[in-house]
């Protein structure tokens, strides 16, 4: 199978964030009859992450299964193939793919491919992931940075906000307390913080991503959450203090998720960028050091549109292919 029917292939099998079995199995027997050796590694709930492997990597090109929802039309033109998981990350899957044939072919061994599930929310495959015994030396990390090597990527720090009040009839609000007012007074004031900045990732940033609260117009409501997703440059306790300061006794935090920024190292002859994406990289310590590239624009990721150049599969394929062939001489 080619670099572009192997994309669309992966594309066209669902694999939102739960349910990647479908294209876990896909890429066992595609795997298996490119003769690598293929493991499975159980997650939970019958969800698995694919280690395959050339002779004892020592070098492993990584990425994850698992997209976004809602799914999308499948799409394709001259210059792009169009849908979920285009570039995030089913186009990367299958370029880590092809450079793995192409490094066979080149009689390349000590190398490896690891796919794993959860990425998109928990990152609870790279944590099993990272207890999987290897000797690896580097990993190649694959995310849309339209095939540049990052020079850093930003944390992550996902927290709900949760105010609580007392319900009345909406006629007599006086006798009630709104927790909706409550959540929109302490939401006022975080966004209005100064958050930590880095020189080289930029600023921290704060999305609100969802708000939930109330049963009807006619009552005071009694309960309200929002979810709350930071982008972090430092250490994720100076913003859980910031937090903590900011919001006092008015509402609870609950942290649902976090990783730390970092730092990574580029080699000569490849362009370079500076992502504030989260990846993986930080959930996988044990596979050695870390570099990050890939095809495709993150700006075309979890949108409607999500697409992947023709051009760009075709280009990550030998920055793979150079980029792990260099590694191992190290």
């Amino acid at each position: 199978m080619d670099l572009s029917n192997l994309t669309k292939t992966l594309i066209k099998l669902p694999s939102p964030t739960g349910s990647e079995h479908a294209v876990v199995e896909f890429l066992r027997e595609y795997l298996e009859t490119a003769g690598l050796e293929v493991q499975l590694q159980e997650v939970n709930h019958g969800r698995a992450n694919i280690y395959a492997r050339v002779g004892e990597p020592e070098v492993v090109l990584s990425t994850h299964t698992d997209t976004v929802p809602p799914e999308l039309p499948f799409g394709e033109d001259e210059k792009f193939i169009y849908g979920r998981g285009a570039c995030d990350a089913k186009g990367i899957i299958a370029a880590q793919i092809k450079a793995a044939e192409k490094l066979c072919a080149a009689g390349v061994r000590n190398f490896g491919l690891l796919f794993v599930v959860g990425e998109e929310r928990g990152s609870d495959g790279a944590i099993a992931a990272n207890t999987i015994p290897n000797r690896c030396r580097f990993l190649i990390n694959g995310e849309p940075t339209e095939n540049k090597l990052a020079l850093g990527s930003k944390g992550a720090l996902r927290v709900e906000v949760t105010t609580r009040g007392r319900a009345a009839h909406s006629a007599y609000p006086q006798q009630g307390e709104s927790a909706i007012e409550k959540l929109l007074d302490v939401l006022a004031d975080i966004r209005a913080l100064s958050l930590p900045a880095h020189q080289t990732l930029g600023r921290t940033t704060c999305n609100i991503g969802t708000i939930a609260g109330g049963i009807q117009a006619n009552v005071i409501p009694d309960f309200a959450k929002a979810e709350l997703m930071f982008r972090i440059v430092g250490d994720a306790a100076v913003i859980k203090n910031m937090l903590a300061q900011t919001v006092r006794s008015r509402a609870e935090l609950h942290y649902a998720f976090e990783c730390e920024p970092v730092l990574l190292e580029t080699l000569e002859g490849f362009e370079i960028t500076v992502v504030a994406f989260t990846t993986d990289i930080p959930l996988l310590p044990n596979w050695g050091k870390p570099f990050l590239l890939g095809p495709g624009s993150i700006l075309d990721a979890h949108t409607p549109h999500e697409r992947i150049a023709r051009q760009e599969l075709a280009e990550a394929v030998e920055l793979y292919f150079q980029l792990t062939k260099k590694l191992l001489k190290r």
